[in-house]
């Protein structure tokens, strides 16, 4: 199973009340640092909500919190984008 997967997966089962995508954005990287592009190091989750209140920071806690294991085992980037329906 790849990250995107793990995540999805994770997610699944954490984030009650919202849709997202998760993409793999490890290509726009290449280059910096001498970085090739692969394994899924740079990942960007989209979600989407109709809840009303809800706290951006504290999903973002959430969500660095659910994927501790991602990070320790190769995760170098993370961005999360909050949308309303």
């Amino acid at each position: 199973m790849d990250r995107k997967q793990r995540i999805n997966k994770i997610l699944e089962k954490k984030l009650i009340g919202f849709t997202f995508k998760v993409q793999d954005n490890s290509h726009l990287h290449v280059g910096h640092n001498n970085f090739n592009g692969l394994g899924e190091t740079h990942i960007k989750i989209i979600l989407q909500t109709n809840l009303q209140n809800i706290n951006r920071v504290d999903i973002h806690r959430k969500i660095n919190h659910f994927l501790e294991s991602e990070f320790r085992n190769g995760l170098h980037s993370l961005e999360i984008q909050i949308k309303k329906f």
